[in-house]
């Protein structure tokens, strides 16, 4: 079984540096992400779990996972602002840190060529970067054109799978980040009947017979392996398991929907079609 496993340490787009005084605590990834790219990487004093690109993000102070932060260790910090995906949470802390006195801003964020350009472009507005903003979001937009532009002469069928804990198959469905990726990079999302991310039924999966799979590349008890695909009851039985049709890609990478976009695309195109597309 061949298995295609892309991470993808992609360069940021240069752009010219912002210096400010402020505290910024950014909540998302791929947040972080256009704030570096923007040039405003020195402002930020700390950032969620999921804020790992590029680099030199991991030793700014880890505030916790996106969907599961405590005011107090956001708060502690001190920041000037606050930068937060629209799925940051819970709820209650994020009326906690809007009370607090410290500006909060959420970012738009939707998993198409639009949103990316509106994700980059509101999140310059809130640094004060309109320009950079617009050249970023330029860029970014004519990336991802390029790989829509990819040829897929015959569009596979693709099944994201989020994990296989207790044997269940949590599938990326319709409106998912997963389907927006997959259709940018030219395949057709199977993951059909359901929105956003949810377990998808043996005989479902079976009736939409996914030409690849796609998985996140992690480890720990989350990792889906060939192995573990090749042994499901369904997804073994698949034309993406039979024909050795597994793409591993980074997860903020591959769905986070940030600056590097346009180049996730073009890599998972290439995971899919090769040099036939």
């Amino acid at each position: 079984m061949i298995t295609r496993r892309l991470f993808l340490a992609l360069p940021l787009l240069a752009t010219p540096a912002f210096a400010a005084n402020r505290r910024i605590v950014v909540l998302g990834g791929s947040l972080a992400e256009i704030v570096a790219a923007l040039g405003a990487e020195g402002e930020l004093v700390g950032r969620d779990t999921t804020s790992t690109f590029p680099p030199s993000l991991l030793a700014l102070p880890d505030v916790g996972y996106v969907r599961a932060l405590s005011p107090e260790g956001v708060l502690s910090l001190t920041p000037d602002l606050i930068l937060a995906e629209p799925d940051a949470g819970p709820p209650p802390v994020i009326e906690v840190l809007r009370a607090a006195g410290t500006q909060f801003v959420t970012i738009p964020g939707a998993p198409t060529a639009a949103g990316v350009v509106a994700k980059i472009e509101a999140t310059a507005a809130a640094l004060g970067l309109p320009e950079q903003g617009a050249a970023l979001a330029a860029q970014v937009a004519a990336e991802i054109a390029t790989a829509q532009a990819l040829p897929a002469p015959t569009p596979l069928r693709v099944l994201f799978v989020l994990s296989l804990q207790g044997g269940a198959v949590m599938a990326g469905g319709e409106g998912s980040s997963a389907e927006g990726i997959i259709h940018m990079a030219g395949g057709v999302n199977v993951g059909l009947g359901f929105d956003g991310f949810k377990p998808m039924t043996d005989e479902a999966v079976l009736a939409a017979d996914p030409q690849a799979i796609l998985v996140m590349d992690r480890e720990g008890e989350l990792s889906i392996t060939p192995e573990m695909i090749a042994a499901h009851p369904a997804l073994g039985r698949t034309t993406a398991a039979t024909e050795g049709r597994i793409v591993a890609m980074d997860g903020m990478l591959l769905l986070g929907f940030g600056p590097r976009t346009g180049q996730a695309a073009a890599a998972l195109h290439q995971a899919l079609y090769g040099d036939a597309g």
